[in-house]
């Protein structure tokens, strides 16, 4: 079994920043792309940012320069450094892996950015 957890979220004020991690763990032969998600209150789930295996990164318009998405490779864990967080970015926020070719997604992590 393959497990994805994430973790890191919280209440920030806006212009704050938070850390986000995701541990993949279980039965793991390959990791590719590994990526983050978000999902706000009524509306669909959508990228925020990807990296694959070999390093290459992948943003959605409205977090760059401002979120940092980096992997260890040798702990399976991914994390999204976000920096000067808008009240926009509230979401709970997923994390996804392709795990031996499968497609694997966390529980979510709830982000508040709110004064």
């Amino acid at each position: 079994q393959v497990q994805v957890v994430e973790s890191g979220g919280g209440l920030v004020q806006p212009g704050g920043s938070l850390r986000l991690s995701c541990a993949v763990t279980g039965r793991i032969f390959r990791i590719r792309t590994m990526g983050w998600y978000l999902q706000a209150p009524g509306k669909q789930r959508d990228l925020v940012a990807t990296i694959t295996a070999g390093g290459i990164t992948n943003y959605a318009d409205s977090v760059k320069g401002r979120f940092t998405i980096s992997r260890d490779s040798a702990k399976n864990t991914v994390y999204l450094q976000m920096n000067n967080l808008k009240p926009e970015d509230t979401a709970v926020y997923y994390c996804n892996a392709d795990v031996n070719n499968l497609d694997y997604w966390g529980q979510g992590t709830r982000v508040t950015i709110s004064s």
